[in-house]
Parts: structure tokens; sequence; C-alpha cells
């Protein structure tokens, strides 16, 4: 069954009805973090549906009719030729169609070999970013990776934002407690490694961050962006510092020395649930701003200016993003961020960096307040490099070598969901090589591509207005409190399992059980949320009968009714009933807004404004001590690391960066042909003064070569990029024999990750080093 949301649109509805009927209907777009809301014009209803224009809906509580150029492009997603409409198989070396029982009988074949020969250590998996912009693997994803029974877990985390989520779970209690920045209200933003005006903001949810940030200044506000490049984001701020690459903590400790030294701390409304501000202030006392101006290239004046102004402006927020995260003390970097808008006033303070009270699924609202584990690193290690698991995985920098090296837990059997690790992980042309020795690998994916073409056998599932969409993550770090579900627009192809059908067939058949009813898996995942609901003595079903509540969400299944499960025990929900709202997180609903249900959600297309954020402390925490201990262990130990690293920070006479583009979305929006035209955006940008010195010239191709690769590229000379720093993007490079990429093959690119060194990681979280690797460059 498929369920559509309709708003008539009397303008542009066709009269005379029939399969020749333009109706119009909203959703949010699940393209990116932004979460914006998009009207799209159908004509004709069923199988033969199309899509016949989308464009920003200006009803939207969120985005308010804001669209980058990717949301207008789902239309050409959905009729790409080369997307995936049924399973793959490889039979002697070539791909054939087949029907999904005879592809799940060839996994259940292939990984059954592979663990009676070699037992579960065997099998690994990686997860792609793409999961986390779908409900049915975050709803299900999780009882799949159980199913396998391997500790062989990898994901696109550790290439991107693990540094923050473990920064954040030793300083709040959860690695999606993200302090995120309040822009619209702030006064002062400084932005470090971000360029919200190509990524649309990351780590904080929110359309229209162009417009947003634009506003800061027509208010009178200051807008700081310190980066390597002169970004777009860059250029529309009021201010901009070059900074060496991977020289963010180095910065960063020489403003809390200023602080510290100018007796500038005051953590204002947070100060009496924060310890160790003593002990922080002592770590960072080498880090004068004359001591770090040299490594970072920021004078010593600048650094003291930026510590006063963040202590000084009233409202006012630092927000770091993934240039902080993918570099040599990436943690370090993440945790120093929270630590300046701590002791400059500006944590849980409306025009600062706060909280958000998301309507679902998030473990702040659940559970005791101000209660919580400690955040343990490192339970175990990988077999080859003796690397730490964070947060059940271990890092993709050992991925290849964990395939490739022989002996006992050898990895023989790979499961890939929604990701390509060959373009996207370090040592890529290892990685390469390694997947094609694999026994046997399984992809879920809609495309053929650099990664799934060594598969066995690929599952393709759902395009996005098939599916019913929820931002079950994302919206738990939203600059603003909104609630909207999306159900799915336009039916299934013909004999197409939804994507949370798959995953769960999937987790059947490789959990030893044989193909069998997804229904079972839904059960299980249902029991699961509901048993934790009526277990905890802070929610509204605390000691309710399971069985009457499993009743009053009847008749749904699938992920529907896991979302009404969760809405309706969350903080803004109807407690199934209960009145008063005064369990533990409840909250007082703002005017006109009922209690939530997936009812509620759907009789509102355009999403629930649930009102700006608010203080949440301490209610928020989930640390042992309930409390935000500024200096833990594990940072503290980092601190003399930096230090040393003071002394090498120049020692690489060139260095590489990469670089986000508002048309692209890692590597897979590369297939479509209206995202990738105009001047070729994978080039390499080489300051004038370094082209000079090392003979480049401008369009002319450059050698780029890092300890494990070599590459050749275009160059584009630009005094954008400081000197001793070049910059190439992300997710190129699909020139593989195999793949099925036209329109990407016709823009190939090469692949920067040939260049990333498996060597580079910060030790803390084991996130690859993607900015800051040494290169040499010179004229091909």
């Amino acid at each position: 069954m498929w369920r559509m949301t309709i708003t008539e649109d009397a303008s542009s509805v066709d009269q005379s009805g029939g399969n020749d009927e333009v109706w119009t209907a909203v959703r949010t777009c699940p393209l990116c973090e932004a979460g914006c809301g998009l009207e799209l014009s159908i004509r004709g209803r069923g199988p033969d549906a199309e899509v016949v224009r989308i464009r920003g809906d200006r009803d939207d509580v969120f985005s308010h009719g804001f669209i980058c150029p990717k949301g207008s492009t789902l239309k050409q997603l959905r009729e790409d030729p080369d997307r995936l409409r049924s399973p793959l198989v490889k039979r002697d070396g070539q791909f054939v169609e087949v029907g999904w029982d005879e592809a799940f009988a060839e996994v259940d074949r292939l990984f059954s070999g592979v663990i009676e020969r070699h037992g579960r250590e065997a099998l690994g998996a990686y997860v792609g970013n793409p999961n986390v912009h779908n409900l049915g693997p975050q709803l299900y994803l999780k009882v799949l990776l159980k199913s396998l029974g391997t500790p062989n877990l990898f994901s696109a985390s550790t290439v991107d934002q693990r540094p923050k989520e473990i920064s954040s779970s030793l300083l709040f209690g959860g690695g999606l407690s993200v302090p995120v920045p309040d822009i619209d209200r702030t006064d002062l933003l400084v932005l470090m490694g971000a360029n919200p005006f190509a990524s649309n903001g990351s780590l904080a949810t929110a359309p229209d961050w162009p417009g947003r940030l634009e506003a800061i200044v027509a208010r009178g506000g200051s807008v700081v962006v310190i980066d390597p490049r002169r970004t777009r984001t860059a250029e529309a701020a009021t201010e901009h510092h070059f900074l060496r690459p991977g020289t963010d903590a180095l910065l960063l400790l020489g403003i809390v020395h200023t602080l510290g030294a100018e007796g500038l701390i005051d953590c204002a409304a947070a100060a009496p649930y924060v310890t160790g501000i003593d002990e922080v202030v002592a770590l960072a006392h080498p880090f004068s701003p004359e001591a770090v101006a040299g490594a970072t290239g920021i004078d010593a004046g600048t650094i003291r200016d930026l510590a006063r102004r963040l202590a000084g402006t009233e409202r006012a927020a630092l927000y770091g993003r993934l240039g902080t995260t993918t570099q040599i003390f990436g943690t370090a970097t993440s945790w120093l961020v929270d630590v300046v808008n701590v002791l400059a006033g500006n944590l849980d303070r409306p025009g600062g960096v706060m909280f958000t009270r998301p309507a679902i699924g998030s473990a702040t609202t659940r559970g005791k307040p101000r209660e919580g584990r400690e955040t343990r690193l490192g339970r175990r290690s990988s077999r080859v490099s003796n690397l730490p698991e964070t947060m059940g995985e271990l890092p993709v920098v050992c991925m290849a070598e964990e395939i490739d090296t022989p002996g006992p837990g050898q990895i023989r059997g790979m499961v890939c969901v929604a990701g390509n690790p060959v373009l996207s992980t370090p040592d890529s042309a290892r990685l390469n090589a390694a997947l094609a020795g694999l026994e046997a690998m399984v992809a879920v994916d809609i495309y053929l591509n650099e990664t799934t073409r060594h598969a066995d056998v690929i599952l393709p599932v759902p395009d996005a207005l098939a599916k019913g969409h929820y931002d079950l993550a994302l919206l738990q770090l939203a600059i603003r409190n909104v609630a909207n579900y999306s159900p799915p627009l336009l039916p299934l192809d013909a004999g197409q399992p939804d994507e949370w059908e798959v995953l769960a067939r999937l987790a059947m058949v490789l959990s030893g059980q044989g193909d069998g009813d997804p229904a079972a898996v839904d059960q299980l995942a249902f029991d699961t949320l509901l048993n934790a609901a009526v277990t905890d003595e802070h929610g509204p079903v605390f000691g309710r009968d399971p069985a009457e509540i499993a009743r009053l969400l009847e008749p749904r299944t699938g992920p529907e009714r896991l979302l009404d499960l969760m809405v309706r025990v969350g903080p803004y929900g109807d407690g199934f009933g209960r009145t008063p709202r005064d369990w533990t997180h409840a909250v007082a609903l703002p005017e006109g807004v009922e209690p939530l249900t997936l009812d509620v959600l759907l009789a509102h297309p355009h999403g629930i404004d649930l009102g700006a954020l608010t203080p949440r402390l301490p209610e928020v925490l989930r640390t042992p001590s309930g409390m935000i201990d500024l200096a833990p262990e594990v940072m503290a130990a980092e601190v003399p690391r930096i230090r040393a690293h003071l002394a090498t920070a120049a020692e690489a006479e060139m260095v590489l960066i990469g670089r986000r583009h508002l048309r692209s979305n890692n590597s897979w929006m590369h297939n479509v042909n209206v995202l990738v035209r105009g001047a070729p955006r994978c080039t390499l940008l080489v300051n004038p003064a370094d082209a000079t010195r090392l003979g480049l010239q401008d369009g002319r191709s450059a050698t780029v070569a890092s300890r494990v690769g070599k590459i050749a590229v275009p160059v584009e000379v630009t005094d954008t990029i400081m000197p001793g720093v070049v910059s190439l993007p992300h997710g190129w490079g699909h020139d593989s024999p195999g793949a099925r990429l036209q329109v990407a093959a016709a823009h190939a690119g090469v692949n920067s990750n040939l260049l990333a060194d498996p060597l580079r990681f910060d030790a803390v979280s084991g996130n690859a080093v993607l900015n800051g690797i040494p290169v040499e460059v010179s004229p091909a």
C-alpha cells in the first residue's frame, strides 16, 4: 500500500482529470542536512505518474521556499536510466538482472559459505552517508548490522563527524548532544572549517544558511570565517582569516589562553554545571597568542581580538565543522570549540550555542536527566594495526588492511549499504584491490558504481519519492525545533520492496534464518522500542501494558508504526492519552499546536513549528557526574601532542585540503547532468605565488603526490587559497571500468582519496585526515 498527502493547487490542476491531471504535493528534501521543504507538481497517478516541476515549498515552516540546486533534481534521480530497478547478480564476471527471491538466495549461498569456512569474524560491513538521510536505514540498519555477528563494522562517520560525536559525548554525555549555533539570534558567529554556502550547514540542521548569515550582517552583527580558503561563505562574511590546515587546535588553545590570562572567563548560566575550568586554563597556558601565531598563520593581535569578542559580545557563537574534524587533531579541535563556547559564556543561551529538543529519537528526552554512562573508547582494537574502536565501529583507515591481510579474522565477506568507499575513504587504490579479492560481497545501492562493481549481488532500493521520510537524526541537530513527516508520494516500481523490507530480508538471511517475511524484523524493532518506552519511569507510558499500546498503534506496520510510537512518547507527544502533561520530559506546547501523533504530522504536510531553541541545562546532560567536565582525561592527554605539533606544523612545503560544492553530494550526485554541466569543478586550486615558484600554469595539469599515491589534475590558479596549500574536491574519479554511471564517467575527474594516507588519522577517534595532507606538487 502507498499513501499520499496532497495539497491541491487549482492553478496547476488540469480540470479534464484522468491521467493528465496535474496535482501538487509537498515533502521534505532528503538529499542533505538542510531539510528544505519541496513542492512537487505531478502529472497522473499510479505507476505512470511523472514529476513535472519541483520548487521550494513557500509554506514550509522551516525553509519558507528556499531550495538549493540539488533539491530540484529528485525528478532526474527518479528517471535516471542508470538507476538500478532490479537486483543484479554477478555470473561469470558479468552482472545479470534477477528476481528478488533469487538475489536473496544467492546472498544466502555466498555468505553461508564464508561463515562455514571462516566464521562470522570473517564478515564486515561498511555503511555510507546516505543512510542518515533515509528513514528505513535509520530504523532497521541496527538490526541488520547486529545480524552479522561481527566486530568488523565501518562507516562514513570516521571520514566525517566522529571527532565531534566523541567530544560531545565526553562533555555532555551523548554523541548527538551537539550544541548548535543559534544563528537566527546571534550577533557574532565565528565559523571554522565550515562552508555552509556550499554544504548548507552540517551538524547544525537549517535551510538557507546563506540567507541566515546575511541576516546576521543586516542586523549589524558580524560573521567571521577562519579557513585556509576564501570560500563563498568567507566572501559573504564581514571578515576572513587564513589558517594553516591542521592548526585549528593551536588557535583555539590560544583563545583559551587569552580568556584565562585576561580574566574574561564567565560561564554565565552554565556555571553551576561546569567543572575543570582551572585545569583547562592550565592546559592552555603554554599556548599564548604569540606562541601559536607562527604555526597558525594568524597574528597574535587577531587571536586576542577573537577571544575578547567571543567573550564580550552578548550573543556570540563559535561553530566548527568538517574542516575541524577531518584533521590530525580532530577530536581535540571539536572539544576546544565547545570549551571556548563554555568559557565565553555562550553555552545554552539564546544567540549562543544551544541544544535542540527534538520531537523524536533523542537520548536527551528520555531516561533520568543528568544521569549517564561513562564514554568508553577503545573497548577493542583492529586486528592488523591495533586501532581503537569508537562507538561500536573501527576506523575506515584500517578497512583495506583488514580485508587484504591474511590471518585469523581476515574479512572475507563484506556488506556495503549505500556507500562508495572506493571514492570516499583513504588509500583508495588499496581498498579497490582488496574488495576485488573478497569471497563474497553484497551491496544495497541504487547504482552500479566504483564500489558496488565489486559486489556479487546488488540490491536496489526505491527512489526518494516512493519512500516515507522523517529526518530522525538530523532534526536532533536543528537550529529550531520542528517536526515534519513526508509519506510516499509515488508508488513503488513493480515488484520493488520498500527500503526497510530490503534491509529486513537481508538481516534475516545474514543471521542464518534464511530469506523470510520482513514483518518478523519489523516486529523485533517495534518490540525493542516499545519495551524501552514502557520501562522508562520518566516517560508517559511507564508501567502500561505493551499489548495495550500496540493495539493503539494498529493497523500501522513498518516505519510508520515505529514513528508513531516515538513521536507519541516524545516531549511534544500525546503520551497515548496521558493528561496532564506531567511526565519528566514533557514540555508546554506552542500555542495552536496539539499533542503530536503521526496523524497530526500527516495533517500538517508543511511541518509543525515547535519553537525556537530554549535553555536545557542541566536536564540535557547524560554524563556520569551530571556535570560538564571541561578537562576530560583523554583530552588533557592530547595537549602535549598538540604542543609538539607547534614545532612541526610548517614542515611540509605544501599541504592538501578538500572542498565541497553546492552541486555535489559526496560522489553520488555526479550522474545528474544538470549538476555537473558547466566549467570543470575537479581542479587543483593553487595560490599564484606557489604556481610561479613551482612552475604551474592555469589550465595545465599538475602532478600531486603523497606517500601513498599520485594523480594528475588540471590547475586553477587563484588567490582564494592561501600560500602553501592546494585544494582538491572530494568524491570524483568516475573512470573505473565496469561502473555504469554514464554522466559521471563523462565528467570523471580524479579521486582525491588516492592521496589520503591511512597512517594519518586523529589518534583519539581514528578519524581519517583529509585536510592537511603533505604533498609534492609539480608540473605534469
